[in-house]
């Protein structure tokens, strides 16, 4: 049934556009039901930027008209999908390798929605994996420092470079993915500081006091969260 409440909360959070706005696109499955949502409500004057390149080919395919960071630094609202949304909609994101893009353009946005179906929602945040974006050069030797910061955190499990049949997952800024098997992070706010003080790390993927609303998916429609 995820793939039925990804679909209502992505529709439901289409409602929430109005024509004329700038529209921040994220990526993931539950992100592409909102970007199709939104193409069929053929709202004037909307212009969209995506987080990927694989949510840009969707959203021209779809027709939408695209915008870049650099055109529109200012974004009226992003919506986006999240892997884990724990307390306060303090969220883990990056499953699908785009959390840089992706915490620029939430950054830049004057407001942000997070969609998910109802499985998203935890009572406390390390269950999913940690992504953390890392420069490919000297990786392995970040991924040392990282190690020294999650044991700092009681965080026993090393983290782990993504893979694929192809080799080794490079975002869409030529970047590696490492993926942290935290179980529980217990002091969230303070993991992040301490992973984006590192040499080496380009972003993480806690995204902490930057959703405004979210909306679950349901098998019947859809609820909203409040932080």
């Amino acid at each position: 049934m995820s793939d039925l409440q990804k679909k209502n909360a992505g529709e439901a959070a289409a409602a929430y556009v109005e024509g004329g706005m700038v529209v921040g696109l994220g990526t993931g499955s539950t992100a592409a039901w909102f970007v199709k949502a939104l193409a069929a409500r053929n709202l004037p004057d909307l212009r969209c930027v995506p987080t990927s390149e694989r949510t840009a080919d969707l959203a021209r395919e779809l027709g939408l008209t695209l915008s870049t960071l650099e055109d529109t630094p200012k974004i009226d609202l992003t919506v986006d999908g999240a892997d884990e949304i724990g307390p306060g909609l303090a969220l883990i994101k990056g499953g699908g390798a785009a959390l840089l893009r992706e915490k620029l353009v939430w950054e830049a946005s004057a407001r942000c929605i997070c969609i998910a179906d109802a499985a998203k929602v935890v009572p406390a945040l390390g269950t999913f994996p940690l992504p953390i974006e890392v420069v490919a050069f000297g990786h392995k030797t970040t991924a040392n420092r990282i190690a020294d910061v999650l044991a700092d955190h009681d965080i026993a499990s090393p983290a782990r470079v993504r893979e694929a049949e192809r080799g080794l997952i490079r975002t869409d800024g030529g970047n590696l993915i490492y993926d942290a098997a935290c179980k529980l992070i217990a002091d969230p706010a303070r993991l992040a500081a301490d992973l984006k003080s590192l040499t080496g790390v380009v972003e993480h993927g806690l995204f902490l006091d930057l959703t405004d609303l979210a909306v679950i998916g349901t098998n019947e429609g859809f609820e909203t969260l409040n932080p």
